[in-house]
């Protein structure tokens, strides 16, 4: 008996819904036997599966998403001048945006929206930046990133945003 896919290959195994001869190049092992790659059926979650769309609309609702998360935290440094809370700040921007993209998209998860949301998060940060420094008239404020341990500080603290924001979304 030859394999139905590869006519060259001599086979004894039949695929265990449909009974077409299949090789052990093609064959699919599955819980209730060898099946054809036609039977396996072997397709990503739905949660997994994102179209074009889906990733347009996260890709709004992100940027959104920072404009409003820079701006809220750029009022919340303004309001609590306290350096130690961007580790708060930023974690807390993107664990928003994490999850109003998410939200936007039916609860779609994926790499290319979890990198939305991680773009997004360095954005906020940025649209802080620029809300302290330049809508308050504060031309060097505490909050800018001068010094080689602010740099840090806030790279910590970006990196933590990040990290939350990509893992409401893997």
């Amino acid at each position: 008996m030859k394999c139905a896919t590869h006519p060259q290959v001599e086979t004894n195994l039949r695929c265990g819904k449909c009974g077409k001869s299949i090789c052990p190049k093609c064959m699919v092992q599955t819980p209730v036997g060898a099946r054809c790659p036609d039977c396996a059926r072997l397709y990503k979650l739905p949660t997994y599966q994102v179209s074009t769309k889906y990733y347009l609309r996260a890709t709004g609702i992100g940027l959104g998403m920072a404009l409003v998360c820079g701006i809220v935290w750029g009022v919340l440094e303004w309001v609590i001048p306290i350096f130690s809370f961007n580790l708060l700040w930023a974690p807390g921007a993107g664990y928003a945006i994490g999850e109003v993209v998410g939200l936007s998209v039916n609860r779609k998860r994926g790499k290319g929206l979890a990198t939305i949301a991680g773009i997004a998060v360095p954005i906020s940060y940025l649209v802080n930046l620029w809300f302290v420094s330049f809508l308050f008239g504060i031309p060097f404020s505490p909050v800018l990133p001068f010094g080689l341990f602010n740099i840090l500080y806030n790279l910590l603290a970006l990196a933590l945003g990040i990290w939350v924001a990509v893992t409401r979304l893997r």
